[in-house]
């Protein structure tokens, strides 16, 4: 369930980073809409991760086909 709090609620800030957790992040609204989302850094960590491998892949997509092995030196895996 998602774990939705007002922007008030930074007020009382300690109280709210308790209840971010990993794969549960807090999200704020402001006068009734979200606005925000605080998240766990090892879940902003993963989530820059996945970003960067699917950047990757497009431009590996756009340049044509590459055998397996170009691609792994490419992406350095």
């Amino acid at each position: 369930m998602l774990n939705i709090k007002p922007v008030s609620d930074l007020r009382n800030y300690n109280k709210l980073l308790e209840q971010v957790t990993t794969d549960d992040p807090v999200f704020l609204t402001k006068n009734g809409h979200g606005k925000y989302v605080v998240v766990n850094i090892e879940d902003y960590d993963r989530l820059m991760t996945s970003l960067e491998i699917v950047e990757k892949l497009k431009k590996a997509e756009s340049n044509g086909t590459v055998s397996l092995d170009e691609a792994k030196k490419r992406f350095g895996l």
